[in-house]
């Protein structure tokens, strides 16, 4: 897609426009820009930026980099969707050469199926054998 630009750089990313983003969200609402910045240093990043170097779009992946991937703190900016972004962002997560050969690949979505199916994600088998620790409020 011409101008906009994808990197894994920590130093390129808007921490601001991040958590603004993040903390409206129905994943993660309220969450202290503390935690924010904590869980993207500990993780591989994707941002993606127009011409004026504006981030307009993010992806997070936590990863071991040999065996499991989870994909999490996906957006793109309310006045830049429709544009084929999102796509162009997973496909840069997807051949991103850290997250070759992994045994799983995860990620949680509640309206996004369509996007995420076209890179090979598909609904959980065996779920009973998944278990977690759930706080959905714990940002209140």
């Amino acid at each position: 897609m011409n101008g906009i630009k994808i990197t894994s750089n920590h130093s390129d990313l808007d921490l601001n426009v991040i958590h603004a983003f993040i903390s409206e969200s129905y994943w993660a609402k309220n969450i202290p820009i503390v935690a924010v910045e904590k869980a993207i240093s500990n993780s591989l990043v994707f941002g993606a930026y127009n011409t004026s170097g504006e981030q307009i779009r993010f992806a997070r992946v936590i990863t071991n980099k040999a065996t499991f991937a989870y994909l999490g703190d996906v957006f793109v900016l309310d006045e830049f969707r429709g544009l084929g972004i999102s796509k162009l962002l997973m496909k840069s997560v997807c051949e991103h050469p850290d997250l070759q050969g992994l045994r799983r690949f995860m990620l949680a979505t509640s309206d996004a199926h369509g996007l995420y199916s076209q890179f090979g994600f598909k609904p959980l088998e065996n779920t009973e054998t998944f278990m977690q620790i759930w706080q959905p409020g714990i940002y209140d």
